[in-house]
């Protein structure tokens, strides 16, 4: 594969870091203000739309609260992100909560249960 066939994947780990930093201390929105990891980002070919995962800490009313956060920054964060990248077109950005150690721990729960030995 060609070095330029790497793009979105090198693309993907700029706009992962970028919004990393943006949302360390550039956004001052208060529903942000709950612990907050960018996890993943996913570039769908083509590079017209951005899907950011994040990991949220805190009850369910709060997450949705900071996942609509999320939403009302994504035009600041696309902007921001076409001035620091020098990217020409400004992706579509799509803001997901990261499920997947929820999921794993499900996963550990059913083989710690497939494991236990049966009582009589």
């Amino acid at each position: 594969m060609t070095a330029g066939g790497h793009r979105p994947e090198r693309v993907a780990e700029e706009i992962r870091n970028e919004v990393g930093l943006l949302l360390a201390g550039e956004l001052k929105d208060p529903r942000l203000a709950l612990p907050l990891t960018v996890t993943e980002v996913r570039v769908a070919p083509g590079m017209r739309q951005v899907r950011v995962y994040v990991q949220l800490e805190g009850s369910e009313a709060e997450r949705a609260a900071a996942l609509d956060g999320l939403d009302a920054a994504a035009g600041f964060i696309r902007h921001e992100l076409v001035e620091r990248l020098q990217l020409r077109r400004a992706p579509e950005i799509l803001f997901l909560i990261d499920q997947s150690e929820q999921y794993g721990r499900h996963i550990d729960e059913l083989l710690g249960k497939v494991k236990q030995p049966e009582k009589s």
